[in-house]
């Protein structure tokens, strides 16, 4: 008689408890705050409106973020995507300058001596400072925007791309010695590798303040960006509509630095910087 096959235990049971224990908690929590919105929001003297008038007031957004009904009148993923496309242009430039200024200032004691303070006082300027400068130099209120997104994001890149080159084990830089690597062959396999966990936490921020920045610059610059929808709707007395849209940002928010977390513990093989 053959023996019997042995039954491996399903994983099911343990991703089904794994998921369970992610997504349940916050569930409840945010069914719990919603309850009490709705109760503290109900009352005759309140100024902001409950959850069941934001569903009833904005129910056409939730459900279709994607409606077309005219130049001005399209739904919040329209809006979300354009503020995106901005986003991707303004992150990805200062990513790239950013990564490389970083790798200047870390491996140059004089470059550090001489950017670092530069760096340190431009850093601490509010975004919302640059946009008449862009405005003045751009003349256009798109590269105006995407500026603001640059400058906004390339700090805390540089920085922290910096910190990792320094960061650098002298025994990874003798044996770049001993292989004779040339600068730019010492750029890609020693330093870049090396210095990832820093870079992707810099860019974790950046992109953070990336989404903050545009949200703000478009409430000046107008056009068709999720920023301008908000400051429309204030004019226009929509609060339930502000809300909603708060909540598309946040979400977004959320998926880019997830996204650029899920792409730098891949890169680093799980040991980035928190």
């Amino acid at each position: 008689m053959k023996p019997a096959a042995i039954r491996r235990p399903s994983r099911w049971p343990g991703f089904a408890k794994s998921v369970a224990a992610t997504v349940i908690p916050p569930l409840v929590m945010v069914v719990l705050l919603g309850l009490l919105w709705e109760i503290l929001c109900s009352g005759a003297g309140a100024t902001l409106p409950p959850p069941s008038r934001i569903w009833a007031d904005s129910k056409d957004l939730i459900l279709d973020p994607f409606f077309v009904a005219g130049p001005q009148d399209i739904g919040l993923g329209w809006r979300v995507l354009v503020s995106l496309q901005r986003v991707a242009v303004g992150f990805g430039l200062a990513a790239v300058a950013g990564i490389a200024l970083g790798a200047v200032v870390g491996q140059s004691v004089w470059a550090m001596r001489g950017l670092d303070p530069i760096f340190q006082v431009l850093r601490t300027v509010p975004p919302l400072a640059w946009l008449p400068i862009a405005l003045a130099a751009f003349r256009d209120s798109n590269p105006s925007a995407i500026f603001v997104i640059f400058i906004t994001a390339i700090w805390p890149i540089i920085i922290n791309t910096a910190v990792g080159i320094r960061n650098i084990p002298q025994d990874y830089r003798n044996v770049a010695q001993v292989l004779r690597l040339n600068p730019l062959e010492f750029f890609w396999k020693i330093m870049l590798p090396s210095a990832a966990p820093y870079i992707f936490t810099g860019l974790r921020i950046g992109i953070g303040l990336s989404w903050l920045a545009i949200v703000a610059a478009e409430m000046l610059t107008g056009g068709v960006g999720i920023g301008f929808f908000i400051w429309d709707a204030w004019n226009s007395s929509r609060l339930p509509d502000i809300i909603v849209a708060l909540v598309y940002i946040g979400l977004v928010g959320f998926v880019l630095d997830r996204l650029v977390a899920g792409i730098g513990s891949f890169v680093t093989r799980g040991t980035q910087a928190s």
